[in-house]
């Protein structure tokens, strides 16, 4: 049974072995085998429970945590969560993929990146990363999903991994579709046999609202039907499908995580928000745009990082899908509003016909309904309503991509979503 290491004297440490009620848990493999497994530091005083505190990348065995933290519990249900692991995440240069690396580096955890190999050997957004000296914890490799024998290196030896590598671009995917297939579905297949060889014993597979197609019903649970209106959207149905065949043919541990249109800093301009935004700031008071009158499901990427370090973290859910939104709508043209109050600017919309999609392609509604997660990993209570957490959401990361127009090159103008 091996020890968590964290600042201080490795002295401060004991490893008593299988007790219950122990406070601390520290065999890493105790999330899964054993929920009361491990040892506790010494100097831990109760008041210290329930915190992350960054010098103690640890967390609490279930049976302190609803003893101690009773309170808690009856506001949102207990998760159990793991201790420090080793997490292989792909797609890590990425948009989403850069803030699940910071959110779990900040949880105290290891990070095996995988980041698509090009010549430069440039990183991505994983250069930004808003971490003090992650020092050892953080290892980078570069390569590509759809290389069978580089996933296996890259996986080998991690506890837990999540796969976040695709192509996403849903205008590509028209003119590309072959391309989709190959990364989106014969790489997530790599991942999920490299996974089941190396034994991980936690597995996340990243699907994508557009699985559902607009909206049959509201909002959408995740028995919602699926329909793929985009060569995309038929890829991304293809791999969760594979990841739950992996589940049932092999007994991979693996869970389907399905967010919601995901925004926030870093966002590639082919995204609606960021598109609106940077045309707002630079532009001469017009916004070009598609579809303007289709609803979305918003969720900060910062809130969506959280719950896939959740899950990632929890032994709940195996063989199970989990939408991941914020559970209200809001139109494209609403969101155009938004935007003008927040930087005090008068927008004016412009229909271009270049950022329309096909017509039997355009989803036109999407809103979710995220209750199974709440329930299931405690994700997504917060304070605000889901309209005010959007806008104060929505102001931040104006915030952002106006201190950081220079990373943005290239016309805005010609990007579409």
């Amino acid at each position: 049974m091996g020890l968590v290491r964290r600042a201080g004297p490795a002295s401060e440490w004991v490893n008593p072995g299988h007790q219950e009620g122990h406070t601390y848990c520290l065999n890493q493999q105790c999330h899964r085998d054993c929920l009361f497994a491990g040892g506790r530091p010494r100097s831990v005083k109760p008041r210290n429970l329930g915190g992350r505190d960054k010098t103690r990348p640890i967390i609490m065995c279930r049976k302190v945590y609803e003893d101690e933290w009773k309170s808690k519990l009856r506001q949102s249900p207990p998760v159990i969560r793991a201790c420090v692991l080793r997490h292989c995440v792909t797609g890590s240069e990425g948009f989403i993929g850069s803030h699940v690396v910071e959110t779990l580096l900040r949880r105290g955890h290891e990070v095996k990146a995988l980041v698509q190999y090009n010549s430069r050997s440039e990183i991505g957004w994983l250069e930004e990363l808003q971490i003090v000296d992650p020092g050892t914890r953080l290892e980078i490799v570069l390569g590509d999903l759809r290389d069978p024998g580089l996933v296996n290196t890259v996986v080998e030896g991690c506890d837990a991994a999540i796969n976040l590598a695709a192509l996403i671009a849903i205008p590509h995917s028209y003119s590309s579709p072959r391309s989709y297939i190959d990364t989106n579905v014969l790489g997530t297949h790599n991942f999920l046999e490299a996974c089941r060889t190396s034994g991980v014993k936690r597995v996340v597979q990243l699907s994508t609202s557009e699985v559902y197609g607009s909206a049959v019903y509201v909002p959408m649970d995740e028995g919602h039907p699926l329909s793929a209106q985009s060569p995309y959207a038929a890829t991304k149905i293809a791999s969760d499908q594979l990841a739950f065949s992996y589940n049932k043919s092999f007994g991979l541990p693996v869970v389907v995580a399905r967010p919601f249109n995901a925004f926030g800093p870093r966002q590639s301009l082919r995204a609606v928000v960021p598109s609106i935004i940077l045309q707002a700031i630079s532009g001469d008071g017009k916004v070009k745009l598609g579809s303007t009158s289709s609803t979305r499901d918003f969720t900060h990427v910062q809130d969506l990082a959280a719950g896939l370090a959740d899950i990632l973290e929890s032994d709940r859910g195996e063989g199970e899908v989990f939408n991941l939104g914020s559970g209200f709508e809001i139109s494209i043209s609403d969101v155009v509003q938004l935007v003008s109050q927040i930087l005090d600017v008068e927008l004016e919309i412009e229909a271009e016909e270049g950022r329309f999609r096909p017509e039997n392609s355009e989803v036109s509604r999407l809103y979710s309904d995220s209750r199974k997660a709440q329930s299931v990993f405690g994700w997504g209570t917060f304070s605000e309503s889901p309209l005010e957490r959007f806008t104060s959401r929505l102001a931040e990361t104006a915030s952002w991509f106006a201190q950081n127009q220079s990373s943005y090159a290239g016309d805005l103008r010609t990007f579409r979503y």
